[in-house]
């Protein structure tokens, strides 16, 4: 916390992503107030402050395994990755990590991790072939999602469906579509080994009955 500062009282998500951002970015919780006003955005129906405890839960237990190098950069990353978002904005995670770098710096980071966490972030924009296991152990915590049991996984449909509802039903099937078909063509949705067996069946069984329902 910084000299001076008194945060209100915080209980729930907000008490455990204060404890996360402790643990894993800085003592100066400055920048993590503006990290939860613009999670608590009312357009945000699934990208919102319970995606950030998810992500960060999962980032812990998959750095438990894997063969991480930094830990903290990856969780530094996952409070940051979807800070901007806008369902009609090309450039969200370019967005994203720029705030992330101009945070960290403020911070006090040193520059490699910074670039470190910016390169993360913005692998998260089309969840391809990460560079290394960090990147991976992120995009993998992003997309478990995807390997949720069908009624966790009906709500996030709904809730990412309510934040493209600019989108008529032909408009959001085309696009969905396009996104579905293109992570059941890869040889697997998950690169971590763990993600692979935690939740690469279901992930593939959850995204064959939407397109399905999509027709």
């Amino acid at each position: 916390m910084r000299r001076g500062d008194t945060l209100a009282p915080m209980g729930g998500h907000d008490a455990e992503l204060l404890t996360d951002w402790q643990r894993h970015v800085s003592s100066d919780t400055g920048p993590l107030d503006g990290l939860l006003a613009r999670h608590r955005e009312k357009h945000r129906r699934y990208h919102k402050i319970e995606h950030v405890v998810r992500v960060l839960r999962l980032v812990d237990e998959l750095s438990a395994v894997e063969p991480v190098d930094d830990p903290a950069a990856i969780a530094t990353a996952a409070f940051y990755h979807d800070a901007v978002y806008e369902p009609a904005y090309p450039a969200n995670e370019r967005a994203s990590a720029r705030l992330a770098r101009r945070d960290l710096e403020a911070l006090g980071w040193e520059a490699d991790r910074v670039d470190r966490v910016v390169a993360m972030i913005e692998a998260t924009a089309h969840h391809g072939a990460p560079c290394d296991v960090d990147a991976a152990v992120l995009i993998d915590a992003d997309l478990a999602i995807l390997g949720a049991e069908p009624a966790a996984y009906g709500e996030y449909v709904a809730g990412v469906r309510a934040e493209y509802r600019a989108l008529d039903d032909a408009e959001w099937a085309d696009g969905r579509c396009d996104v579905l078909e293109g992570f059941l063509g890869r040889d697997s949705i998950f690169t971590t080994e763990t993600g692979r067996a935690r939740w690469e069946e279901r992930a593939r069984a959850n995204i064959a009955a939407e397109l399905a329902s999509l027709g």
